[in-house]
This record gives C-alpha cells, structure tokens and sequence, in this order.
C-alpha cells in the first residue's frame, strides 16, 4: 500500500533523524535502541514506526503540584509539596513568557523537528573540537532529560538520576529517541506547556507558575517583560544564576535574553533597553510555607494530613499516599470552621497557659456528620520548645493521629454503663442500695477474653454519701460510684467495655477498649483514651444512637480536577434511639441540677454531660453537647512537668495557674465551668436550640410483665418464679394489729404487671406501729390509772366515820 504524502514525508524525517542520530553516535552507540545493521533486514516503513514509538520505559507522568488544604471559609490551612508547583495551561502563562523562553533556549522550536540539525551539528562540531558534550538540545529534548529525572526521583532511583544527568553521547542519543516519538504524539504547544511546567527555576520554585509567585509575587498569566526575560534565563544554571542569593548574576542573565529576544526581533531594541533598567525587587520574594509548622492551627493541619496518609484511596501502599499528597496538587477541602476554633482556643487559653504544668483540650464535634469543628489545646504552638510550652503532640487525639498517651476519663465512663444497663432492659427507676463505703472485695467475672478477674481488695466511696435506695437518675446526677459499680456487676463488664467500642471509645495506644474488661472499675473511667474518643461517644448519644467516626476532611480533589473520595464518617447506628433518648435524658438532670450544673450555658439550648474527676485528681473532665454540637473538655496534669516528676501522686487539684486562679480538682468547675462552658457560648450563637427526644416508658420504668400467681408460695419459691422473668423480689415489712410481728402477711402487686427489673415485694409483719402501741401503751395507763382512781376513792370511803356518831367524850346537845 503506497503511502500518503503526509506519512511519506513523516517516515522520511524519521529516517533522516535515525540516519542523524547513528552518524553522531559512530553508529556504535551503546543503548540505541534499533541497530543501524538491522536496517538490513526491515523496510523503510518498520524502521519509521520504531522511531515513533515511544518505548514502554519512557512515560510522561503528571508532573508533581503542590497540594492545598482549605478550610470551610476558603482560607488556606496548608499546603504540601516536595517539589513547589502549580501546573497551568499555556493559555494562563502569558505569551511574553513563551517567546522569551522560546527564544533564549530553542529559537526554531517551532520549525524544526525534535532536533535542530543545524544547532546539532554546529554544536558536534564545536564539542569535538573543545570535548564539551553540552549544547545542542531542543526544548523537545530538554522536557525528556527534565521527565527522566522526574521518573527516577518518584521512585527513589538515584542511579536513574544520575544516568538521567549524566553529560554523555549515549544518553543524549536516548533522549533525541524519545523526543522524536514524543513529537509524533504532542503538538509544540502541549510541549512547550509541559516545559514551562516542570522547569526549574530555582530557590524551590518548580513551573512558571510557582516561580512567578516565588520571585515577583504575580501570575504566570500577568508576568511582565522584564519578569519573563528573568525566568527564562535561569533554567539552564537555576542555582548560579538564583535572583534570591545572585541578583547581580541574574540580572546579567536576564539582560542575555533580552539582547536576544531583541536580535530574533521579538521585540524591539528600545523594548529590551527600557526592560533592562528595571531592578530586581528582593522585598516581593515569598516561600510557600510548607507541611504544618507555618499553619495557623498546626495541630488541626497535622490532623488532615495523617487523614490523607491513612485514605485508600489515595493509593493502596504509604507510598503512594505521600506520593499523592507531595506531588499529586491535591485540593483538598475541609470542614474547619476558624471561627469556632478561635473561640474554642480562647476560653481554653483564658484559662489554663501553655506554661503551666497541665495539659488542657477541648474538642467539637458535630453529631450526626462526625466532623471535627474545633481542636484546641492549652499549648497551641507546633514545635520543641518546652519552655515556651511549645509541643509536637496533639494532645485530643489518638496516638496514630499524634496524640500522646491519653487520660484516664473518670466519671464520663458511667454514660456508658447507663447505655449498656438501659439496653439490656433496666430502666432508669431502677435502685440499688448504694451506701458508702462499700465493698466490692474479691467479686469474681469473665473478661472479653473468656479469663477469670477478680476484684481482689476492693472497697468504693462516694464524694456525695447516700445510705438509701436510689434510682439511676439520682445517683447520675450525684456521680455516685457504688450505684454504678452495682449496676456494671449486674450488665458484666465486658458488656461495657463492648458498648463503649460501640460508641467510639478506644484506648489512645490503638488498643481495644475491651481489653480493660479485666477492672470492676472500668465504670469508673480507669482507661486511657483520648478526648476525641469521648467525643464520638457523646455525639452518638446526641445523634440518637448513631456513630460517626471523626472526620476533617469534606472533599478531595486531584490535580485534573476529579473527585477523590474523602476518608468517611462512616455514620451507623450502634444502639437504638431509645437508648440513647435514655442516657440523654438521665444527662440532662446532670447538668441542670446534678454536677455538671456549673457548666450550663444560659442561653436556653438544651443541654447534657457528664462530670469526669480522676480519684487522685489526674485529670478532670467535662463532656458535654445539645442535639447538634457535642464538646468535650479535659485538664490533666503533665507528667513531664517538674510539680508531677517528683511528686506523682499529686493531682491538678491545688494547681497555681498562670492566669492567677487555683484549680479546684473538679470536673465540672475546672473543665465544665471554666472552658466547656466559654467555648460551647461562643459556639452555639449561631445554632438553633433543639430538644432532645424524651425516652419512653419502658426505658423510664422498665418494660412491663405479666406477674405470676404467686399465692401459697414460700419466699424461695417466689423468687424462682420472678428470677425467670427478670423481676426482683424484695423482703420488706408492714406493721399489722392483727398479724404477729415476723409473718408473712402477703405479696404486691399480686396480679397485672410490673417493670422488669423492678420489685414484687414480700410483705411480712412488723407487728403493730408504734403509735399504735403507744396508743394501747396510753389506754392502758388511763385504765390502770382510772382503776387506781376508784380503788382509793373505796378505800377513803371504807375508812370514812358513819355520819350519826358523836364526838367521843363530848355530850350532844
């Protein structure tokens, strides 16, 4: 088949570049690809489709961008990069620009082919005579030799780095190889955008783009003459010729290509003249800040950015993950409101310094969706200074997102004993004799595990003393430690600890909550989490049982503009509404009258939390939300401090802190009062106030059962029968006139239902009321009395004188 005109001239040229290239290599070149002696055996047609193809070694991948972080108001969090880029089209790089770098580095880039014969030749020519192997490339060339290094660095191959770079004929034959397919598959204007985007020019400023910004503080699209003479001048010797440390140098350079520009009659000689005089401004250099120490909330954006490590689908090894966040020129978007972060980092700071021997957080999170809108902490400065209370650690978050060792959470566990009681059936009436002290001694359970623990030597106090029955409301609002230690002895601790991985609780080491399912005091918040981790448990009560997982990031866009999925909430539900409406219900009274009522924000939104206080006083805490915002805050002291190093069984109680106050060592004056309430004031300004949902009966009082006939039944028998159906029965006393004291008189309720979980009581007789014993006890004294009244009135009268008598010895008359 003859060959058109158009492919007749292309097979041509492709000859006459391999007949070019085999003269200028002695036609011995090691790594030619096709061997001059095997034009023997092909046509003129094979060997013309060989040198079009680009081979499989050879790609052209996106060259690397910077990636940006945005928060919700569109402010720049961060940006990340290994190489400072920003790739635009050729139609937002200013035509200035194109001809000046056209002109300085491959006049004829548009006229010839992927080699300029001519400057090739006269470059051999030259090279032989003086044994320089430079000069000579097309801006075609130039791009390969720029992408092969990019190829070796994304790999981490520095031997291609430097075969990539080194000045030898043989690779300057491979790279006029590829530029000759490269050219049968791109126009010169999609080169000469790729060039002008991946070329360094110098002090960190890769592409056009980045290096107007860097170097002039404007756009590739709005770059001057005199702007564009610079750039273009600098890609040969970047580091030589740096306007940032060699101005003088730079400056000359630029007047190189002016002279140029000027001789090739791009522009004129007065325009190349007027350009020459401008100076060089050092004031307008700028560095895009780079990774997170520059960021305005440091700890937020370390946050992101281990979001973006952890996200599949950013790659399935690390590698590729960083690789995308250094070089992919991610956009991604965030749902960081600064508004809300400020003033959470205001009532904090207000509160307790970055100096003083504490370490303080308070946490935001928006129920339902899991997005993070605040994370502030009393040391709000990335770095090692600890003097200046400087820190790396991020001290709200898990250990895998930079978080320390996490705090023991104290009271705010006991929410989780509730939801677990509440789901098993045992209503919110339900009472435990809960006296303090009380001994929980040697109480043997499984573990998750299957292993036996025992409580060993166990005696529990309550701050707030109560001796009688209480109900779980009472003893929530009273933080009432052996109402709950009861009350996780009758749901199992394992039960707990597997409500509270439920609701998003882990340790801050990454170890499973359950494994703590070996302490009876597991109610009483003994492990080690992070804030954050109680903050997804609270906003899951908030959100009516479902879970979100924390997130930050709300949207991932790639460099060509496609949508990247985000790391998800993976919002579900883990308990049911009316669960949660329980434990909601039972935190409203904590903080309405209970002790969390320091913390109430006045400003009518309902509200519900929990008083967290460590018994040694290492850490205080105050978890808290409404229907649409959950916060959690939390002091703790720094074991690291001198006041806690030598001396660690101190507590934060008694702290002097920098602000002059003194902590009290409470969860709710400390953490609730001080920096839960500021914090949550500010946020909620902008929030509806929302009710929460009231629980129902069966979650108040327990669910309803049928009581069995329990007549003629002896109190064991009974209480098998009400064991079957969860009902407890309950030896209790009545007084009776009638029936001895000791008796069993009846049961009640006899018939219709009770709450499971609740009372049938076994009524027996206390025999007769004290009153009415003092009753019988006065009758019987006024009877005695009334008798001994009337036996002295007949005695008087027996010993009376008959009235007829006279007196003795005396005559009537």
């Amino acid at each position: 088949m003859p060959l058109s005109p158009k492919r007749a001239g292309s097979v041509a040229y492709s000859l006459t570049m391999f007949v070019v290239v085999s003269m200028l290599a002695g036609l011995l070149v090691a790594g030619l690809v096709v061997p001059f002696a095997g034009l023997a055996g092909v046509g003129s047609r094979a060997t013309a489709a060989e040198m079009e193809k680009i081979p499989a070694e050879f790609t052209t991948p996106p060259q690397p961008e910077r990636s940006t972080v945005y928060m919700a108001n569109g402010e720049k969090l961060a940006t990340f990069y290994e190489q400072d880029r920003v790739y635009e089209p050729l139609s937002k790089i200013a035509p200035i620009m194109q001809k000046a770098q056209v002109a300085i580095e491959d006049h004829r880039f548009f006229e010839h082919g992927a080699l300029d014969v001519k400057g090739t030749v006269r470059a051999l020519v030259r090279n032989t005579a003086g044994g320089s192997t430079q000069g000579g490339s097309s801006i075609t060339q130039q791009y390969v030799k720029m992408v092969r290094i990019e190829q070796a660095q994304l790999s981490g191959d520095d031997a291609g780095v430097k075969a990539a770079t080194d000045e030898t004929y043989a690779r300057k034959i491979q790279e006029l190889r590829y530029a000759i397919a490269l050219e049968k598959q791109l126009t010169k204007e999609q080169i000469l955008e790729r060039y002008l985007n991946i070329a360094y020019y110098g002090d960190g400023a890769y592409g056009v783009e980045a290096a107007a910004r860097h170097y002039f503080d404007t756009s590739a699209a709005k770059l001057t003459l005199p702007e564009a003479a610079m750039l273009a001048g600098l890609v040969q010797n970047p580091e030589g010729t740096n306007p940032a440390k060699y101005t003088e140098a730079a400056i000359n350079r630029r007047d190189v290509v002016l002279n140029r520009m000027a001789e090739l009659g791009v522009i004129t000689t007065a325009q190349a003249t007027s350009a020459k005089k401008v100076k060089f401004d050092k004031s307008k250099i700028s560095t895009t800040p780079n990774g997170c120490l520059d960021s305005r909330y440091p700890f937020l954006c370390s946050y992101v950015r281990t979001a973006l490590e952890n996200d599949p689908a950013l790659g399935k090894t690390k590698q590729d993950r960083e690789n995308a966040i250094l070089r992919g020129g991610l956009t991604v978007q965030t749902k960081i409101d600064p508004d809300s972060q400020d003033k959470a980092q205001k009532a904090l700071s207000a509160f307790i310094n970055a100096k003083d021997p504490l370490i303080s957080t308070m946490v935001e999170i928006e129920p339902g969706t899991g997005l993070i809108k605040a994370m502030a902490q009393n040391r709000p400065v990335m770095g090692n200074d600890a003097k200046k209370g400087e820190t790396y650690f991020n001290y709200a978050a898990t250990a895998q997102y930079g978080g320390a060792e996490g705090y023991q959470s104290g009271s705010t566990m006991k929410a989780v004993t509730m939801a677990a009681a509440l789901e098993q059936g045992i209503p919110i009436s339900k009472r435990y004799n809960a006296r303090s002290p009380m001994d929980f001694s040697n109480y043997s359970f499984k573990t998750c595990s299957g292993q036996n623990a025992n409580s060993g030597k166990y005696v529990a106090s309550n701050d707030v003393g109560h001796s009688t029955n209480i109900d779980m409301r009472t003893a929530a609002e009273y933080s009432v430690n052996t109402y709950f230690l009861q009350l996780e002895q009758d749901v199992g601790v394992c039960n707990v600890t597997k409500m509270a991985q439920r609701l998003g609780i882990q340790r801050a080491d990454g170890r499973p909550i359950t494994d703590d399912s070996n302490s009876l005091a597991f109610t009483l918040g003994i492990s080690e989490i992070a804030p954050i981790s109680l903050a997804t448990a609270y906003a899951t009560f908030a959100a009516r049982g479902i879970r979100c997982d924390p997130i930050i990031i709300s949207k991932i866009t790639s460099g060509d503009g496609k949508s990247i999925a985000a790391p998800s909430a993976n919002c579900r539900r883990v308990i049911d509404q009316d669960v949660a409406d329980g434990v909601n219900d039972l935190l409203q009274s904590v903080i309405t009258r209970g002790t969390g009522l320091p913390a109430l924000v006045p400003d009518g939104h309902p509200q519900a939390g929990k008083t967290g206080t460590i018994e040694d006083n290492a850490a205080v805490w105050f978890a808290g939300y409404t229907p649409n915002l959950t916060g959690v805050a939390m002091i703790a002291k720094d074991k690291q401090a001198k006041r806690f190093r030598n001396n660690p069984t101190r507590g934060v109680k008694g702290v002097y802190l920098e602000n002059g106050g003194v902590l009290g060592g409470t969860g709710g004056g400390d953490a609730g009062r001080n920096i839960w309430k500021p914090a949550m004031t500010a946020a909620l300004q902008d929030l509806p106030a929302t009710d929460f949902v009231n629980p129902s009966k069966d979650i108040r009082e327990g669910k309803q059962v049928p009581i069995p006939n329990l007549s003629g039944m002896s109190f064991s028998e009974a209480q098998s029968a009400l064991d079957a159906i969860g009902v407890n029965l309950t030896r209790t006393y009545s007084y009776s006139s009638s029936v001895p004291a000791g008796s069993f008189m009846y049961y009640t309720p006899s018939s219709g239902t009770v709450a499971q979980f609740g009372s049938v009581y076994a009524v027996y007789s206390a025999g007769k009321s004290p009153s009415q014993v003092a009753a019988e006890q006065r009758a019987a004294a006024a009877k005695k009395k009334a008798a001994e009244e009337k036996q002295k009135q007949q005695e008087q009268q027996n010993s009376s004188p008959s009235p007829s008598s006279s007196p003795t010895g005396k005559p009537g008359g």
